[in-house]
């Protein structure tokens, strides 16, 4: 069977499966209304959400992965199911009444221990999200209302990838081909962001994200509803919700965050603009401003002619054996971890070119597995991900339940004259993956609630990015990067060329995720909103980007990004800078060095989610950091030449 669960040998395996875990949460309800409170009572809501999270999770994941369309047909509707009974025991009172009653024992909760503690208030954190706490009308208020967000969220996430059509007469006919022709309209189905002629991006940025008016009143029935649902619950608004528990704790905290990120980088920002207009003017004299759709394109034409950074010159370098191999040097010298293939069984994968790898560690033996899909295959997502199978926990007889998880990447296969090659980009986002499986492993907690990723999303990114530092180091690559056919190593002033090319324009880039990040907060804010969405699209991007709003767009109908990370976009600027900040005073000096491998370990991924990420962070810092010290990590990076003097130095 799938991941070596027996019932999953077939798609109706789900079933008896999503049978048997309701059946067994059934029992456990009906144990935690009975037991008196006490630790035992956070045991039983963890073996609660362990029953069920065994199968949505592995639901989740086979959904939109396995190429048998009926296993992900039983997949999909294993994760309804179990989405509605998840719902169900969020508003069951009498289940609610049993986790009360621990929390409002003072005598009991102050015996028990931190990860205890918190584990308690994450569940009730989930109840009062459910609206429990308010009368029946109320309650019945609140699971209306999620249920009408979540059918909103999947209409936005449908309509923001939907192409938008075209009579082809309208575009010149020397541009047409770009586009795909159907009868006599063109399909413009995304920015076209790296074409060349200036034209063919301006006509699909105009074109794509044209206003849909079924689409933008979808946006604003998500907004005002989580709006609603927030206030009903009692918090002031959305983002004040969904910041609950994590680093940045409040939105006044983004925006003093965003707002001085943004004040720093202005300077260097408007420098990118004036390099990029003037590459424009070179290009294209008649028409020299620069617009939207002209930011990705030139600022990858620069970066081309000042380093020429050609993919090419590095995928030899980079087989998949030998950046296996500096996976596993470095979390063996950093870690003590090995990384070993194993035998799989027969139907325990879903596809030949999966590989299992066990997780070794030199003293404490087996602590998980990594089911490697790293392979291009037909209607295979294209997006590199980390999943979650099955959480670490300690069982009731005191054996360990070893976490298993899925590395999803779009490499291509090998041929019959070269192994699977790597471009540096996909190098990276390897190293970055793997900081998730790695924080999976060793986020060895008690609680499968708070296993691994399973942490505030503005931490979750830290572990990943920071294996990003890793991968930008001469020391680390030179321990890896050989050409498969010559064994020669990666020369020197490729990899320095190669992380100084990624500073070319980085400042504009980081002013466009400033720009996302904040749109985001003020959706989530105060509402009734001010001003229609476009009107504050147009306000923000005005202030916190610098290029010009193009009329008759409305670029928030295609932010997708608002469905997952719902006020919480910055987490990923915030997860940077903090990354950034371990990087330069933990690992810079000695990206091996094995003190500071264990203390990350025991300070940041031992926890999980068990413990706040701001105690987490100071832990590993030894220091508690300020929004400041956040800006000024992140602007530091921007400096030309830092990896360099590290290294000449």
């Amino acid at each position: 069977g799938l991941f070596g669960v027996p019932e999953l040998s077939c798609p109706e395996g789900f079933q008896e499966a999503q049978d048997k875990a309701l059946q067994q949460s059934e029992q456990l309800v009906q144990k935690a209304c009975s037991t008196p409170p006490g630790p035992e009572t956070v045991m039983i809501f963890d073996q609660l959400s362990d029953a069920l999270c065994r199968v949505a999770d592995l639901a989740d994941f086979v959904k939109i992965a396995h190429p048998d369309f009926a296993f992900r047909e039983a997949a999909e509707e294993a994760c309804r199911n179990i989405g509605t009974v998840v719902e169900k025991l969020n508003t069951d009172v009498e289940l609610c009444q049993s986790l009360r009653r621990l929390l409002a024992d003072e005598v009991v909760m102050s015996s028990l221990d931190p990860e205890t503690r918190r584990v308690a208030e994450l569940f009730m954190f989930d109840f009062e999200i459910s609206g429990i706490h308010l009368d029946e009308e109320k309650r019945k208020k609140a699971v209306n209302l999620n249920v009408r967000i979540l059918d909103l969220c999947n209409e936005f996430l449908t309509g923001a990838h939907l192409p938008n059509k075209i009579d082809k007469n309208v575009l010149p006919e020397h541009i047409r081909y770009n586009f795909t022709a159907e009868g006599n309209y063109l399909q413009v189905a995304g920015l076209h962001a790296d074409c060349p002629d200036d034209l063919v991006r301006e006509a699909a940025y105009k074109i794509f994200l044209y206003p849909n008016a079924e689409q933008l009143s979808r946006l604003e029935e998500l907004l005002a509803s989580r709006n609603s649902l927030a206030q009903l619950v009692g918090y002031d608004t959305f983002a004040h919700r969904a910041l609950q528990g994590t680093m940045a704790e409040t939105p006044e905290t983004v925006t003093q965050f965003l707002e001085k990120l943004s004040d720093q980088l202005s300077k260097r920002t408007r420098k990118d603009f004036e390099m990029m207009t003037k590459m424009k003017m070179k290009l294209n004299p008649q028409n020299s401003k620069l617009m939207p759709w002209d930011h990705p394109y030139y600022s990858g034409v620069l970066r081309a002619e000042r380093y020429n950074i050609d993919p090419g010159l590095y995928c030899p370098f980079f087989s998949l054996g030998a950046c296996m191999e500096g996976l596993n040097s470095l979390f063996s010298q950093l870690l003590g971890i090995s990384l070993y293939a194993e035998q799989t069984q027969r139907g325990e994968v879903w596809s030949e070119d999966v590989r299992k790898l066990a997780v070794v560690h030199e003293t404490e033996g087996l602590l998980g597995y990594i089911y490697c899909d790293f392979f291009q295959r037909p209607d295979k997502p294209h997006q590199d991900c980390h999943f979650t199978v099955r959480g670490g926990r300690l069982r009731e007889n005191g054996e360990y339940q070893l976490p298993v998880v899925v590395l999803m990447l779009s490499l291509p296969h090998s041929t019959r004259g070269a192994p699977t090659l790597l471009s540096p980009g996909m190098m990276e986002n390897l190293f970055h993956e793997m900081g998730h499986a790695m924080h999976s492993m060793l986020g060895r907690t008690r609680y499968q609630h708070v296993t691994g990723t399973r942490c505030p999303t503005d931490f979750a990114e830290v572990p990943s990015i920071l294996m990003e530092y890793f991968a930008n180091d001469y020391r680390v690559v030179n321990q890896f990067a050989r050409h498969y056919k010559t064994g020669q190593p990666l020369p020197k002033n490729m990899v320095s060329r190669l992380c100084e090319s990624k500073k070319v324009c980085a400042a504009a880039d980081m002013q466009l995720q400033v720009f996302y990040a904040a749109l985001d907060q003020i959706y989530h804010g105060k509402h009734p909103l001010k001003k229609s969405t476009t009107e504050i699209l147009k306000e923000t991007q005005e202030k916190f980007y610098g290029l010009p709003y193009v009329p008759n767009t409305a670029w928030q109908l295609r932010f997708s990004h608002l469905v997952g990370y719902g006020a919480k976009y910055y987490s990923y600027l915030m997860s940077r800078a903090v990354a950034s900040m371990v990087w330069k005073q933990c690992f810079a000096q000695d990206p091996f060095d094995r003190a500071m491998g264990e203390r990350y370990r025991r300070e940041m991924l031992a926890h999980g989610g068990g413990k706040e990420p701001i105690l987490m962070v100071q832990g590993m810092l030894q220091k508690s950091p300020s929004v400041e010290d956040f800006v000024d990590a992140l602007v530091s990076d921007l400096d030309q030449d830092f990896e360099t003097f590290i290294m000449d130095s």
